[in-house]
């Protein structure tokens, strides 16, 4: 009997020996199948197990731009491949569409334009709890535009003469590059199915201007300005 449980010790020690290294506590655990010699490095474990460095990616399209384009004489169709990076670091990818065909009563000028725009930034996700896919985030984005456009209004009349010379300029080319702070929510639907909101404050930052002055409107931009406000309502799908 003795000699039975000497084996038995024996062969259970042998066992600690190769799962455990040399001065490990016995206080083990596994994650995934691998056993850890500590509760410590098995959380750590699973903390990495669950937010690896990729994590998945995503595609989305904006909705706030259609809208803008059904009530008004401006928007744009948007759309952003993102990256997940430990579910914190999402670098983003967003291109966009921009169209405008605007008329101003108060001076009777016409302008219009569509062309593209370029996004490019990245956004951190504050939320404590990284995988259940509700994020509060913030983010920066370096954005560019070239594009041509029209403006035309009535002739000017010489004042002694009387003769008329017309106001139009046709493919009138500038090129806008901007900077843009992102604050956001988003929220997980439905598996792979998210929405997500976000406000974002515009930034001129270096512009090809034109004898014209400024354009009038901007492609991903908006109204001319310094600065200038916007928003999304994204419909996002992880792929």
């Amino acid at each position: 009997m003795m000699l039975k449980i000497l084996r038995y010790i024996f062969a259970l020690l042998l066992a600690n020996s190769v799962l455990l290294p040399v001065g490990a506590s016995t206080d083990s655990t596994r994650v995934r199948g691998i056993q850890y010699a500590s509760r410590e490095d098995a959380a750590a474990a699973q903390r990495a197990a669950d937010n690896p460095l990729f994590a998945g990616a995503s595609l989305s399209a904006d909705a706030v731009g259609l809208i803008m384009m059904a009530a008004s004489s401006h928007g744009q169709v948007e759309a952003a491949l993102r990256l997940n990076l430990k579910n914190k670091y999402f670098p983003i990818f967003e291109m966009g569409w921009g169209v405008c065909d605007h008329n101003e009563f108060s001076t009777g000028l016409h302008y219009k334009t569509n062309a593209p725009y370029f996004r490019i930034g990245c956004d951190y996700n504050f939320s404590k709890n990284l995988r259940s896919g509700n994020r509060i985030f913030a983010g920066v984005r370096y954005a560019y535009s070239s594009f041509h456009y029209d403006l035309d209004g009535a002739p000017i009349v010489d004042p002694v003469w009387g003769t008329e010379t017309p106001y139009v300029f046709n493919n009138v080319p500038l090129k806008m590059g901007w900077g843009e702070l992102v604050f956001g929510l988003e929220a997980k639907i439905w598996k792979i199915f998210h929405l997500g909101w976000s406000f974002r404050y515009k930034i001129r930052l270096h512009e090809k201007k034109t004898p014209l002055g400024n354009a009038w409107y901007v492609p991903g931009f908006g109204k001319s300005g310094t600065t200038a406000l916007g928003g999304t309502f994204n419909l996002i799908f992880d792929i």
